[in-house]
């Protein structure tokens, strides 16, 4: 079974378990994409996809509560739960739809929290706080970083051994925070020369996530993973979440 397949077949069980199939008709989903300054507000960095348009934060809105994914294929949705779980997850608009939605479920049965990008200044003090986490956590590991995330990239430089990859043209053959991106080509060969995968979760959103899991230790930054998770087992950083 693929992975997101299983996932949502947790997330099926997750929603009966909780008694909430007999209300799903009447759950009303919505989902709509952020401006830049509504996902991120006006950080110190001038870099951050969000901010140059190669991404955008879709926000899924549940009753009380909200989730967000990242993706490049943004659009609304208005829906039932049980409309959200019969979508194929064909490309990555249903995929962000689906992942924006399970966080905002979860976040209402509040199953887990962290599933509002952080703001303004939020976003360098989450990494500088990445390298005692990383230091904490795995000591001095030689670094995966999948897809280039610039403030995370700049603050791990000077501590680890890191090689970065990332699916962005404009990136690819670029130095960043002092690394050289090298191409989402070469993610099987840095994960085997890597001890620690830093993924940002947005690979659950464009497929790539299969690819990550299950090779070396992986911990997945960012918002975007906060459902999948805490049903999958996963290890999120999300210091400054909200």
């Amino acid at each position: 079974m693929p992975l997101l397949e299983g996932i949502k077949e947790k997330f099926s069980q997750l929603i009966e378990a909780w008694h909430l199939t007999g209300e799903e008709e009447v759950q009303v989903v919505s989902a709509r994409p952020l401006t830049p300054e509504e996902a991120i507000g006006r950080p110190e960095r001038q870099d951050f996809p969000l901010l140059k348009g190669k991404e955008v934060m879709l926000q899924a809105t549940f009753k009380d509560a909200v989730g967000q994914a990242f993706t490049d294929m943004p659009g609304n949705y208005q829906g039932t739960v049980k409309g959200v779980l019969a979508l194929p997850l064909r490309n990555n608009y249903e995929r962000a739809i689906f992942i924006a939605t399970l966080n905002a479920v979860m976040r209402h049965l509040k199953l887990v929290d962290k599933t509002i990008h952080c703001r303004d200044q939020e976003p360098g003090r989450c990494a500088a706080s990445l390298v005692e986490y990383v230091r904490e956590r795995f000591g001095n590991p030689r670094i995966a970083f999948i897809c280039l995330q610039p403030a995370m990239v700049a603050s791990l430089a000077g501590h680890f051994p890191i090689r970065v990859t990332d699916l962005d043209p404009d990136n690819v053959g670029q130095r960043k925070g002092g690394v050289m991106i090298e191409d989402a080509r070469h993610t099987g060969e840095i994960i085997d020369w890597s001890d620690l995968v830093l993924a940002t979760g947005t690979t659950a959103v464009n497929d790539t996530l299969a690819a990550i899991v299950g090779r070396k230790p992986v911990v997945f930054y960012g918002v975007t993973i906060a459902g999948i998770a805490h049903l999958a087992g996963y290890e999120q950083y999300c210091f400054c979440g909200h």
